[in-house]
């Protein structure tokens, strides 16, 4: 069930109804707002009354952009830093997050697309003022227009990991870096912060990014730290950047998008910076910032938010939480990750207070065949990891576009989780292309080099071997190449990768001239490349491709027992892994045949999942068959390839 809570500026729905754990309330506040100019954007907004527990709290802002009437000279053109605010009757505000939008007249924001890009804020620590009629401020520091905002709460219904106790504001303003007269650290005073009843932990939540242009390019474009002071000790160091914005999501832009800087990126979201400061108990103590020492006359500054955040005990002692699908998906967010071939990226955290050891998940595309795998490893309390898990043959021959996929827990450390509320995530993806057999890379560098050679290089990798099939690297620069690939029935992974993170043609680079990358099936026909972007890339990019259709699809026989087989990966290589999904239990004899029909392997099995040893298999087509022990006359089979 879904409830809706509008801004007060919308239609309101009351929903009296009690929802189970894990049903989402949507309150909506800013719907399409013009950002034109320099300004606070406010609505107001009935949050539900506190009454209900919501294990999580995500804020959904959407990024857009509007036709600027008129002929400006500047629309959507800028990098400028958007603040969101939750402001309550008394005055008091809380930031609850912060991007910077994109240099927007990239292609993949042009006027002739409908653009659209989410970011999406764990503001679940804010549950507490989250409550009842309030105000939400965008501040839009920017200077001409062109984007639009939306923002959606989703209140998930549920037991949080922690029950937050209070949210103090500390310190926050945007002040001048490397005055003499006014150093910045005056703006950040030792506070005394005296901890709730109850308090089990307590954590410092900075915002921080790094704006202006001095002689040292400071604050922009320079890296300082910060030290968080507790009782006048050290707690903590922290460089104030961001040095992957060569790989952001969100390109290619028409501005100088790669460039690292002061813990932001253009396009991007701000992370929040968290540090543990206080554990059990309620003993007073003092906490300060100080900014590594800088004296400078220009206009580096830093815009700053900090709170602190006081919890409960954990609530939870067994709980695996999905967190989200990286790929496949068809969120912009993960535009990099995809679209992956066969493989499936999961992001898993810890919500309760045991260490987890095991998950057991099922995943797929929903309504084929889902995949069983268990994972192993080690997973502390309020910790996250990212988990790639094995091959899924729903993935390999899916064909269409925005196709639903999921991914399911079924146990933890071998038993029950304790809440199955989150066990759950589903998305939509869009499969990797089919490419030729054939075709030619044609590759011409740019004058960039690293030492004597090109910046840039690319290579084809087998996904079901992990080797490289074909490549180009220690190139020379400002040189064509022409080189001919010839690739079997499979899945693989073209990456290209620029040691310069500015691609192959980037207009702030005008001496390194520009390279291009292209697929030619034929001399006449080029193949679509993913990511590429006329070679405005950044630090590389990925495309995943398949040649034919590869053939672990299950295949069930006349007068077959009741079940279906996954064989995966497919090719393969020396081991071919064998996923039996029976009505009843499994008892029989799995064997692998050549197209003659001779047996070249074969062994019992009494288990779902199994691997066969094909090392000492030849190049070619296979049969693998699944005969149960009770009838000889039924049997699943599949076809496998192997490919070396």
């Amino acid at each position: 069930m879904k409830k809706l809570l509008c801004a007060a500026a919308l239609a309101f729905f009351s929903m009296v109804a009690k929802a189970a754990p894990g049903d989402t309330t949507w309150v909506q506040a800013h719907y399409g707002k013009w950002l034109d100019y320099y300004n606070n954007f406010d609505t107001t907004v009935k949050f539900p009354d506190g009454t209900t527990k919501y294990r999580k709290i995500i804020m959904v802002f959407t990024l857009g952009k509007y036709a600027c009437p008129g002929t400006p000279t500047y629309c959507s053109d800028w990098d400028y830093t958007v603040q969101t605010f939750l402001m309550n009757k008394r005055g008091d505000s809380l930031e609850l997050g912060r991007l910077i939008t994109p240099y927007g007249k990239g292609s993949r924001m042009g006027s002739t697309v409908t653009w659209n890009q989410p970011y999406y804020f764990d503001v679940t620590d804010f549950a507490p003022a989250l409550v009842d009629s309030n105000t939400i401020r965008i501040l839009y520091s920017g200077y001409s227009g062109g984007f639009t905002a939306d923002i959606r709460f989703a209140m998930i219904e549920g037991t949080p990991e922690r029950n937050v106790l209070a949210v103090q504001k500390l310190w926050a303003g945007s002040f001048a870096y490397g005055s003499t007269t006014d150093p910045i650290d005056n703006h950040f005073p030792s506070k005394t912060l005296n901890p709730p009843a109850g308090t089990d932990k307590a954590r410092l939540a900075f915002n921080v990014t790094g704006h202006g242009a001095d002689p040292n390019y400071c604050s922009e474009f320079c890296s300082k730290y910060y030290r968080v002071m507790k009782n006048s000790t050290m707690l903590a160091e922290k460089q104030i950047w961001r040095d992957n914005c060569g790989f952001n999501n969100l390109y290619p832009q028409s501005g100088t998008w790669v460039y690292d800087r002061g813990n932001w990126c253009p396009g991007a979201q701000v992370y929040t910076i968290y540090h543990d400061i206080a554990a059990a108990g309620t003993s007073p103590f003092d906490l300060a910032i100080n900014f590594e020492p800088y004296s400078s006359s220009g206009s580096a500054s830093y815009t700053t938010y900090a709170t602190a955040i006081f919890y409960g005990p954990m609530n939870k002692t067994l709980d695996a939480s999905l967190e989200d699908i990286i790929a496949p998906s068809d969120d912009p967010n993960h535009f990099r990750a995809n679209v992956r071939t066969g493989y499936t990226t999961i992001k898993l955290r810890n919500s309760g207070s045991t260490a987890i050891s095991s998950v057991t998940f099922e995943y797929g595309v929903t309504g084929s065949p889902l995949r069983t795998y268990t994972w192993t490893g080690s997973l502390a309390a309020q910790q996250d990891t990212v988990i790639d898990l094995p091959f899924v043959n729903s993935l390999l021959s899916a064909t269409g576009t925005t196709l639903p996929y999921e991914v399911n827990i079924l146990s933890v450390n071998g038993g029950a989780d304790g809440d199955a509320t989150n066990n759950r995530f589903t998305n939509t993806f869009t499969p990797a292309p089919e490419w030729p057999t054939y075709f030619v890379v044609n590759f011409q560098t740019n004058a960039s080099t690293v030492g004597a050679t090109s910046e840039t290089s690319w290579q084809i990798t087998d996904m079901a071997s992990n080797v490289v099939v074909a490549s180009r690297t220690g190139a020379a620069p400002n040189t064509l190449y022409n080189d001919t690939v010839r690739l079997g029935t499979g899945v693989y992974k073209l990456n290209v990768s620029d040691a310069g993170c500015d691609g192959l043609s980037f207009w702030a680079n005008p001496s390194a001239g520009s390279g291009f990358f292209r697929i030619k099936p034929t001399p006449f026909t080029t193949q679509a490349v993913g990511g590429y972007y006329g070679g405005d890339f950044g630090c590389g990019f990925d495309q995943y491709f398949r040649v034919g259709v590869p053939t672990a699809i299950k295949e069930l026989m006349s007068g077959a027992t009741s079940g279906t087989m996954s064989v995966y990966p497919n090719p393969a290589n020396a081991r071919i892994s064998v996923s039996l999904d029976l009505t009843g239990a499994v008892n029989g004899t799995l064997s692998v045949c050549d197209y003659t029909g001779r047996v070249v392997y074969s062994r019992p099995v009494n288990q779902p999942n199994t691997e066969l040893d094909a090392s000492g298999l030849t190049n070619g087509m296979y049969f693998v068959n699944y005969v149960p022990a009770e009838n000889g006359a039924q049997k699943l089979q599949a076809k496998v390839v192997i490919l070396r």
